[in-house]
């Protein structure tokens, strides 16, 4: 990367339980209406669009932009599973950093249905035929959803393999919800011990309780960037910076591994997380803040490993000690996370910049970290794509 691209502008609607939102037009119109405010910017000075869902017919995009504006602009609909609202910023970013435009707009949203996610198109081959029938052959299982089964099944192969707990997991639960009690957008803000996750309906015995599941959620963000030299010449905002970002999608190993772990997703997060750091030449050591995707509490105990927040097989002396908070070497999810905050699919991605922008600008309120300079960011979809993205304070 030969010049940063500045994140001018942000914005998020709250997040809402599937029946209690408003519909995706309108989540997705408000999130752009904020971020183009917060960049001092009117719409027509976008010059390209980037619009991410998962469920929903094709050109939903232009029908939320044109609740905005219809300015003729080039937008692209974006859909990478849970990664889609990263993807879109990943685009936006290409844009702008190849000198193809001065301002490009990255917009996720998501109007969910309640319950498990299914898919809606059963007359033909699924994305996923080869991974449920890798899951199929080491976990079995099949009475439970194929999410949870996923992703617990990675969470039982690190308990395997490193001596993780049930009690590893609740902790990272439960820090979930403190971060949330601070943050006015998220979806859940009750706090909750260890022991409540513990004590939660077991949907899995030994492996998963509900709590440790991320709720369907309902909502909007979007981010505005922009060249260098624009920023400067009309006076916007530039106190934050992608200085790198990757992204990956599945290797060999995948498959080939035949672990769990290495299923959803392990060997891409390590491999965008490095490629990142060559890109920048920023150690991971150097990160104050970080969104990671934590769908289940079981995806946030191995990213930590597959970042380098800790060592392999360090997670649970990690979480034990407190690393992944306030008072830590990383806080990890100030927002509360997927698990609090919720996981509209499409828009994850950029509430995890909105997050990340209102930090490194010191503007984030009760869940400021203090000091923070550099953030990280970790945005994962199985089928496979991961985008990790580097910014940084001016």
């Amino acid at each position: 990367m030969t010049s940063d691209v500045l994140v001018a502008g942000v914005g998020m609607t709250n997040f809402a339980k599937p029946g209690q939102n408003a519909p995706y037009t309108e989540m997705g119109a408000a999130a752009l209406r904020d971020a183009l405010a917060d960049a001092g910017l009117p719409y027509d000075a976008v010059q390209q669009a980037y619009a991410g869902y998962v469920y929903g017919d094709s050109t939903c995009g232009q029908a939320v932009l044109y609740k905005v504006g219809m300015t003729g602009i080039p937008v692209m609909n974006v859909n990478n599973n849970c990664s889609t609202g990263s993807t879109a910023l990943f685009m936006a970013r290409q844009a702008v950093q190849s000198g193809a435009v001065d301002v490009a707009l990255a917009l996720g949203f998501e109007h969910m249905q309640p319950g498990a996610l299914t898919s809606h198109w059963d007359d033909r081959p699924s994305p996923f035929d080869a991974f449920d029938a890798e899951t199929d052959d080491l976990v079995g299982h099949p009475e439970i959803p194929l999410a949870l089964r996923y992703f617990g099944g990675a969470g039982k192969s690190h308990m395997e393999k490193h001596g993780s707990s049930l009690t590893d997991l609740a902790r990272i639960r439960a820090k979930a919800s403190r971060h949330a009690v601070n943050n006015p957008l998220a979806l859940f803000r009750q706090e909750l011990s260890p022991q409540d996750v513990l004590d939660s309906p077991m949907i899995w015995e030994g492996v998963m309780t509900r709590l440790m599941a991320c709720p369907p959620t309902c909502g909007a963000a979007a981010a505005i960037v922009v060249s260098e030299d624009y920023a400067r010449k009309h006076g916007l905002n530039q106190a934050v910076r992608i200085k790198g970002q990757a992204m990956t999608t599945d290797y060999a190993s995948t498959f080939e591994a035949h672990d769990m772990m290495q299923l959803v997703g392990y060997d891409m997060t390590a491999a965008a997380a490095k490629q990142v750091q060559e890109q920048t030449g920023i150690g991971i050591e150097d990160v104050d803040v970080v969104e990671l995707h934590d769908c289940f509490a079981h995806n946030e105990m191995i990213t930590y490993e597959g970042l380098g927040l800790c060592p392999e097989g360090g997670a649970s002396k990690f979480i034990a000690d407190g690393d992944n908070t306030y008072g830590g070497k990383y806080v990890t999810n100030p927002s509360g996370g997927l698990l609090s905050k919720g996981h509209p699919l499409g828009a994850t991605g950029l509430a995890q910049c909105y997050e990340l922008t209102r930090q490194l600008r010191g503007t984030a309120g009760p869940t400021q970290v203090a000091g923070a300079r550099t953030a990280l960011q970790h945005n994962l979809g199985l089928g496979g794509a991961c985008v990790i993205t580097l910014y940084q304070a001016a």
